[in-house]
């Protein structure tokens, strides 16, 4: 299986966070911004930066926009570029495109250029804190949507020594295993008949209803 490959598009805050988390775990990261001192902050912890006006169609071509797999777009508080980007994405066959909001119209307009999850961060972090100090089953939990949750889980004990065909959890529960973990070792290169072990952490993205059916609180 390739190793997926992650664009950011804005590169604040909430966007720099996202482009320099995903590159420590390991995954390619493209960083972009129109501000050349944004891009300096995280050229050298990503794998490739660009200086670039993304709402610019012939711009996203030149960075190879159709190859990756996840596009974030992390511009919110200039509407125009955020939904500009978000559907230049989509219409460029991006397969997920997860896009920052800034307030309720602005989540429905993304929602109707075709973003795939839509997150309100300084909402979705609080809420995440929340429910961790609750508990609930999970070893850690984001919200990327309203009805979408990235959540890393132990095995469930019934599901050691079985590899991931045999779980078939895409198929049974509608969720989708995009890496385990085992301590401080990710790995996102998943051989899907390998055996997984007793303390494998999964990490699953998925609707928030599918996965409560295997008990997760989210």
């Amino acid at each position: 299986m390739d190793k997926k490959e992650y664009g950011v598009f804005g590169l604040g805050k909430f966007g720099s966070t996202v482009a320099v988390t995903l590159s420590k775990a390991g995954y390619e990261v493209i960083a972009v911004d129109s501000s050349e001192e944004r891009v300096d902050a995280v050229a050298d912890q990503v794998a490739s930066t660009y200086v670039a006006d993304v709402t610019d169609p012939n711009v996203l071509e030149n960075m190879g926009i159709s190859n990756l797999d996840y596009v974030i777009v992390a511009i919110s508080r200039n509407m125009e570029a955020s939904v500009m980007t978000t559907l230049l994405a989509k219409e460029k066959g991006v397969p997920t495109v997860i896009a920052k909001a800034e307030n309720g119209i602005h989540k429905r307009i993304l929602e109707k250029v075709g973003a795939d999850m839509i997150v309100f961060p300084e909402r979705d972090m609080g809420s995440r804190l929340a429910k961790g100090l609750m508990g609930g089953g999970f070893t850690d939990l984001v919200e990327l949507s309203s009805e979408f949750s990235l959540v890393e889980v132990p095995i469930r004990k019934d599901w050691i020594g079985k590899s991931l065909r045999q779980l078939d959890i895409r198929n049974k529960y509608g969720l989708n295993i995009i890496g385990v973990k085992w301590g401080d070792n990710l790995e996102v290169n998943l051989d899907p008949d390998d055996s997984l072990k007793a303390d494998t952490i999964l990490v699953m993205v998925g609707r928030n209803n599918d996965l409560r059916r295997l008990g997760i609180r989210v």
